[in-house]
């Protein structure tokens, strides 16, 4: 086992990463906030940068995914004018940069930036105005990353064919996927699945929300109706695994002794990737059927047992979390150690919405960076 010690933090934020699950509304920076929020007459909780991040993390941080989503009022409310969107997303793309991200996809929802009277293809034109901005300043510091779009509809709204249709229209300037996000439970993919089969006929990717809110049967809507190639979040797919304890009734059971369920098994044996989020899930409440903290995570069953593992954020603002603090507190919590992150890594890599070549190279430079931190 590769030692992280002592100087955990600066390894780790050095090591190349690729963030697959992070929102753009849930990535701003409370300064920017703040001074967006003046300039369109919207008032927040606070106006201090400091107090600001904390009482997004504190309403975030109440173990129901209902009360996490609130909090996106304030962000989708300042990100409503192209200079809003085009700002937050040239950030967004500086901060990954900063926390060594250079492979990133930001998932976002047109529909919910139009009350300033831009139109839907008008926002994503503005995004990717913003994300161009963003590689071009983080080039200019002397380091690279690439973006990609992942277009969301909401699932509560009935505008699944519009925006799968804006999805493609922009494929070839800068959207690389599409998803449905917002609330999981009571509305399933197979209320897009015209949607999803329009995209499919398009050879356009998509990943679902799934397993978060809801369990093994949205996991199966999903990649049914969805035809989903990456579950977001999929985490409650632990919940079709069967854990035999010991004697004592402890947890310490050996992941040979796990029974995989149909679903389960068809998910890990396929290698469909999970967009796993553990600061996330311990907010939202996702994996409350197996504890409250990170020790009962499943992502450690999941990954020992070939589960297509990834990490990610989710929502960089309300968890108060960089990857490399996700990373972190698998390596604390976890024990793991230079190659387990490695092939997380990689594991994100191949599950990249990039040609395969791209991903090829993606994965040297990952390779790369990884031997620097070995000392080869």
């Amino acid at each position: 086992m590769t030692s992280l010690a002592p100087d955990l933090t600066f390894d780790i934020r050095a090591l190349p990463k690729v963030s697959l699950h992070d929102h753009l509304d849930g990535g701003l920076r409370p300064a920017t906030i703040i001074e967006l929020a003046e300039a369109v007459g919207h008032q927040l909780p606070s106006t201090d940068p400091v107090a600001l991040g904390q009482w997004f993390r504190d309403s975030a941080d109440s173990g129901s995914l209902v009360r996490y989503l609130e909090t996106f009022d304030h962000t989708i409310a300042v990100m409503q004018t192209r200079d809003g969107l085009s700002r937050v997303a040239q950030e967004f793309v500086e901060d990954l940069a900063d926390d060594g991200v250079v492979y990133g996809e930001v998932r976002w929802a047109p529909e919910q930036h139009l009350t300033g009277g831009l139109s839907l293809d008008e926002v994503v034109e503005a995004v990717q105005e913003g994300l161009d901005a963003g590689v071009e300043a983080v080039a200019a510091r002397g380091r690279t990353i690439q973006v990609g779009q992942l277009i969301t509809a909401m699932r509560h709204a009935d505008r699944g064919q519009e925006i799968a249709e804006l999805a493609v229209r922009h494929r070839e300037r800068g959207a690389v996927g599409f998803d449905i996000a917002g609330a999981e439970d009571g509305f399933p993919a197979a209320r897009f699945a015209d949607a999803f089969t329009y995209l499919a006929q398009h050879q356009f990717p998509a990943t679902v929300h799934a397993g978060e809110a809801a369990g093994v049967d949205s996991i199966v809507d999903a990649l049914v109706s969805g035809r989903a190639q990456r579950l977001g979040h999929g985490v409650r797919i632990a919940e079709d695994i069967t854990v035999e304890f010991d004697d004592d009734g402890g947890s310490d059971a050996p992941v040979g002794m796990a029974s995989l369920g149909q679903v389960a098994a068809w998910v890990r044996d396929r290698g469909i990737p999970l967009e796993v989020c553990p600061s996330s899930n311990l907010q939202t409440g996702a994996i409350e059927a197996f504890g409250k903290d990170i020790t009962s995570h499943p992502i450690d069953l999941l990954y020992q047992l070939g589960f297509n593992v990834t990490v990610n954020t989710d929502n960089r603002l309300m968890s108060g979390v960089t990857l490399t603090e996700e990373f972190e507190l698998l390596v604390e919590t976890f024990d793991y150690d230079l190659d387990d992150l490695l092939e997380l890594t990689l594991n994100a890599v191949e599950a990249a919405f990039i040609p395969l070549d791209s991903r090829t190279a993606l994965a040297e430079l990952i390779a790369q960076g990884y031997d620097g931190a070995n000392g080869a």
